[in-house]
């Protein structure tokens, strides 16, 4: 078993775990979902015991779940407002606005990216690529996707949050 100093992850992360088990060939592949699990639980972010919890969960070493954790965007270190926004700054959006979009959310948030609002509401990034040109500029508010922004409905949507 992996050192994980014994940390462990409440029944309720492990049993979802032990369900999707036979879905994938090795704990290494069942590695994303224990993660996007245990994010849950947590609050939409993984602190040091989760990570470590999930490496023991499935015999993994911590560095290689914090190398996952590292790799992907998906997966946050500190903690993260209850709605993520991202916005895009690929080439599409930086050539309609995506810079506007940013300051635009900086300033009616009042706080810096990868910051959370003080009411715990929001917090944004930028995104190097969403894949919606088409809406360029645009974000994903959560899961969802919001096209063609301005400085002015950008502020509009997260005044329409919660």
């Amino acid at each position: 078993m992996a050192d994980t100093n014994g940390a462990r992850l409440p029944d309720e992360i492990r049993d979802a775990i032990d369900a999707l088990r036979p879905r994938y060939p090795t704990e290494e592949a069942l590695l994303l979902p224990a993660l996007h699990l245990a994010q849950r639980h947590w609050d939409g972010w993984l602190p040091d015991e989760a990570i470590e919890a999930v490496a023991h969960e499935l015999n993994l070493t911590p560095a290689k779940v914090y190398g996952v954790v590292t790799f992907y965007d998906l997966y946050h270190q500190k903690p993260v407002g209850r709605h993520r926004l991202r916005v895009c700054t690929n080439l599409s959006c930086a050539l309609r606005g995506a810079e506007e979009v940013l300051a635009s959310l900086k300033n009616h948030l009042q706080v810096d990216e990868n910051e959370v609002t003080p009411d715990g509401k929001c917090s944004f990034v930028h995104f190097e690529c969403l894949g919606a040109c088409e809406q360029a500029p645009m974000m994903m508010v959560d899961d969802d996707y919001r096209g063609h922004l301005t400085p002015e409905s950008v502020r509009q949507i997260v005044e329409e949050l919660d």
